[in-house]
């Protein structure tokens, strides 16, 4: 899904008749839950470090689009997920759509979503987010900044479609290169994240512990 993902980024940024784009989740219940234990858990070190890897190239093309990206928040967004929808440029959600940083509890170090979030809420509401992995509700998001806009569920994807068409009539030109310079920004502190998340991640998957963690739940929720 991540490889198809930035596919479809990457082809929607370079053609010209794609205006702008509204991200969202399949059903009722989740924008997207994260990371699939079921795949973490089989990680080593080296495979982590491939992992990183990918979601570099996914962050990266994210980060790189330069056109309208608007994300539909239908449900829950957890992870790197939640780290997904805070890289569009506008975010609606309704009074399901929790999100948070829950990788502590799964063994995980947060490394990006750290940067994100840091990025997004500054340094104090980072570090308790990542460090108690829990996840905040709508109101929150909604009065930190997190979620642009609260609308009833049945309207999260109509409010994000009318937001993605008033951004689309925009001058193009001007608005592909406040992106650009939004990306050129930031570039630097996340190339040094990307870096560290890949060493982190080895040292850790190399440790066992994200591997036992992860086993651990999921056996509990058989």
């Amino acid at each position: 899904m991540r490889a198809r993902l930035v596919a479809l980024i990457n082809g929607a940024n370079s053609d010209a008749a794609i205006r702008a784009v509204v991200l969202t989740g399949a059903g009722t219940r989740a924008f997207c839950a994260g990371q699939d234990l079921n795949e973490g858990r089989t990680f080593d070190g080296a495979r982590a470090e491939e992992w990183i890897e990918e979601w570099r190239r996914l962050y990266g093309a994210l980060r790189r689009f330069e056109k309208p990206m608007i994300m539909a928040l239908n449900g829950l967004a957890a992870g790197s997920a939640f780290q997904t929808a805070l890289l569009g440029d506008i975010r609606v959600g309704h009074a399901g759509s929790r999100m948070g940083q829950p990788e502590i509890n799964s063994g995980m170090v947060s490394a990006t979503g750290f940067w994100i979030m840091r990025e997004m809420l500054g340094l104090s509401r980072a570090i308790e987010m990542v460090l108690t992995g829990r996840l905040a509700s709508a109101e929150e998001c909604h009065r930190l900044g997190l979620l642009h806009h609260l609308v009833e569920p049945e309207e999260v994807l109509p409010k994000a479609m009318a937001i993605a068409a008033e951004l689309a009539a925009k001058p193009p030109l001007a608005f592909k290169l406040n992106k650009q310079r939004f990306c050129a920004a930031t570039q630097a502190s996340f190339d040094e994240t990307m870096e560290a998340a890949r060493l982190l991640h080895r040292q850790a998957f190399d440790a066992g512990e994200p591997q036992r963690v992860m086993g651990e739940f999921l056996n509990k929720s058989r």
